[in-house]
């Protein structure tokens, strides 16, 4: 396993109120959803990042707005409307 090791401030810990386990554990996460959300890895990958399971990385995601399935709320949104006017056609 590679490590990624990165300096920061301890201003950082006093600005956020965070003990450093919790800043570090936080910031696994971050940078995982981004890597998600920009299309670079997938759950699996990201979830190995944050440190987390699988199915715990996806419930997580919803927590900043994002999907599992890489569609957008919008997307998810309209495809539930032109699900519920197609059932009400039968």
């Amino acid at each position: 396993m590679n490590t990624l090791s990165i300096k920061y401030p301890p201003e950082v810990l006093w600005a956020l109120q965070q003990e450093p386990k919790e800043f570090e554990r936080e910031a696994r996460l971050l940078l995982a959803v981004k890597l998600y959300e920009s299309g670079k890895l997938s759950t699996g990958l990201a979830a190995k990042i944050a440190d987390v399971p699988r199915v715990t990385f996806i419930h997580l995601l919803g927590q900043y707005g994002l999907s599992p399935f890489g569609e957008t709320k919008q997307e998810i949104a309209r495809d539930l409307k032109h699900a519920r006017q197609a059932s009400r056609r039968q």
